[in-house]
């Protein structure tokens, strides 16, 4: 019978349930924490439950926010004719760490797949068509992973917003095909984003 004490066993569980963590890096992220000063622990815990608990939608554009709309929405200085459709709140981090887009946002939270049964009314597509209704946007640059789930839920929110009279723009192919935009590079984000065109 190996050695083993549960709460640690249990610590390293939940580690390893954490994405792209094995259960070698879990047991070295279990004996961190367990060799953290009480106070440091308790703070480690505290801050991932206050994530948890205050962390929300923003009311506007889905993106991650501890306030009713993100800093994004209410900035008085972005470019409201133009919004940028994302997969994830991840890749809206990857596209103001380019300093080069001052448009907002809207986060879809996944793309159509039907293969896992994620279908356009499990996505905040019905949102964006709502925030669009005030004709302010005039471009809507669809800027998914270019994967075949990207590719499609760009391909179908085209078809949905074009006749509302809008330009559908898509990023141009500086990220690789089958790439996450979270892992591009400033440069490669930023020749994308110059580089879209009209779908």
């Amino acid at each position: 019978m190996g050695y083993s004490v549960a709460p640690l066993q249990k610590l390293v569980e939940q580690f390893e349930r954490l994405p792209g963590i094995g259960r070698k890096t879990a047991q070295r992220l279990a004996f961190h924490v367990l060799s953290l000063p009480g106070e440091r622990a308790e703070e480690f815990a505290k801050a991932i439950l206050d994530a948890h608990r205050l962390i929300k939608k923003c009311k506007a554009c889905q993106n991650l926010t501890d306030s009713e709309l993100c800093p994004i929405c209410t900035d008085g200085k972005r470019d409201r004719s133009v919004i940028c459709v994302v997969e994830d709140p991840r890749d809206v981090v990857a596209f103001e760490r380019t300093h080069e887009y001052h448009g907002l946002y809207h986060v879809l939270h996944g793309l159509i797949s039907p293969m896992d049964g994620v279908g356009p009314d499990q996505l905040y597509i019905k949102e964006l068509i709502a925030r669009l209704s005030d004709g302010v946007c005039q471009e809507v640059i669809m800027a998914t992973n270019p994967t075949v789930e990207g590719e499609a839920t760009a391909m179908y929110m085209a078809r949905l917003l074009k006749p509302m009279g809008l330009k559908v723009t898509r990023l141009a192919y500086g990220i690789p095909v089958g790439g996450n935009l979270e892992y591009a590079d400033e440069v490669t984000l930023y020749r994308a984003l110059e580089g879209r065109s009209e779908l």
